[in-house]
């Protein structure tokens, strides 16, 4: 490994510890500031996750569709393109798996896996819309893909609704999916699900997909320097919309996986947020499809300690929300440790020069 590798793994690992221990300071301060017990309110936060199987089931739970938002945000950035529609393709995808998961009937072992390819090339499809929309006219994929989120959600809304609602419910819920669509819990005592086993294969064939293959190479160059890929032959257009519609079946099956995994209906009437919450863990990852795991615990952890917090104490669990806001603004901060990181790359230069100068001495 270079030196200047290794120095910017030594700096982004360290940013990420900084992060974590100032989320947990700023949360110490809130509690400080608004609790009238506060010693109730942090052993709720920090250790209620770990108090029972059933709630280390629920970190695992919670971290679960963050896995599929986080790569698809991963693939989007990593070629330098800036669409949101994560969200928009987990919600599309929740609505093709319910359609299969209610209407097709197939056998145990096939069925879902037929729903969660049809949630992910749903969500490819609406991801192609803002990337084609780039590549034809300079569309901002930013602004159509914001837009465009609100129309998934509000279409899929419109489909349970009126094509697929149980009658004789009194609040808006699907039919019922048939049994053989159910994801099988694979820890007794959670709602651990093969959902995530999926979620983790996922982040490892991402991995290799960004960094052991062609493909990978010219979507990072891409991402990196547009113009030096377009002078080296490489079709950047191309390159740009095909790495929007992975990230669009990514977080289409995602979405098939969390809602055949904890779910027996379609029963939101808003979007849940896992892809504005996939951001915030693609930048904990680092944009490291491997480390997107434990990012996504991480997360998962804040978000179960918080509604307990919320439920044992007076302590509202809005406070994740500002945890994130400041995670991300730290994170995206690249003035953070970098005289520091600039230091070491100097130290090291001049090290490897004097090396030199002994060699050539000898």
């Amino acid at each position: 490994m270079d030196s200047n590798k290794r120095i910017r793994i030594i700096v982004d690992i360290t940013k990420l510890i900084i992060t974590i221990l100032v989320s947990c300071g700023l949360v110490t301060l809130i509690v400080l500031v608004t609790s009238s017990d506060p010693v109730n309110a942090f052993s709720s936060f920090f250790l209620g996750p770990f108090t029972s199987v059933r709630r280390i089931g629920n970190i695992v739970e919670a971290a679960s569709p963050l896995m599929f938002t986080a790569l698809a945000v991963i693939m989007i950035f990593s070629a330098g393109q800036f669409s949101m529609i994560s969200e928009g393709a987990f919600f599309i995808g929740t609505l093709g798996a319910m359609m299969i998961a209610t209407s097709v009937p197939l056998p145990a072992g096939i069925h879902p896996i037929v729903a969660i390819l049809v949630a992910g090339a749903m969500g490819a499809a609406v991801a192609l819309i803002p990337a084609v929309l780039k590549m034809k006219w300079q569309v901002s994929e930013v602004v159509t893909s914001l837009m465009l989120n609100y129309v998934v959600q509000f279409f899929a809304i419109y489909m349970v609704s009126y094509h697929f609602r149980e009658i004789s419910s009194s609040s808006l819920a699907s039919i019922e999916f048939k049994d053989t669509s159910i994801l099988p819990v694979i820890i007794r005592g959670t709602r651990i699900h093969l959902g995530i086993v999926l979620g983790v294969i996922l982040c490892i064939i991402t991995y290799f997909l960004l960094y052991r293959t062609t493909f990978g190479m010219k979507l990072r160059t891409v991402g990196n320097n547009a113009k030096f890929a377009h002078y080296s032959g490489i079709k950047v257009t191309g390159i740009m919309v095909i790495s929007q519609v992975i990230a669009g079946a990514l977080a289409g099956m995602g979405g098939g996986a969390e809602i055949l995994g904890m779910y027996n209906r379609f029963k939101w009437t808003t979007s849940p947020g896992y892809g504005w919450s996939g951001i915030v863990v693609a930048l904990l990852a680092r944009d490291n499809p491997l480390m997107v795991p434990l990012a996504a615990l991480f997360m998962g952890y804040l978000n179960v300690g918080a509604n307990i917090m919320a439920r044992n104490s007076d302590v509202s669990s809005e406070v994740v929300q500002i945890i994130q806001g400041v995670m991300i603004l730290m994170i995206a901060a690249e003035a953070l440790l970098k005289k520091w990181k600039q230091k070491m790359i100097v130290k090291a230069a001049k090290s490897e020069a004097g090396m030199k100068g002994d060699v050539i001495n000898d």
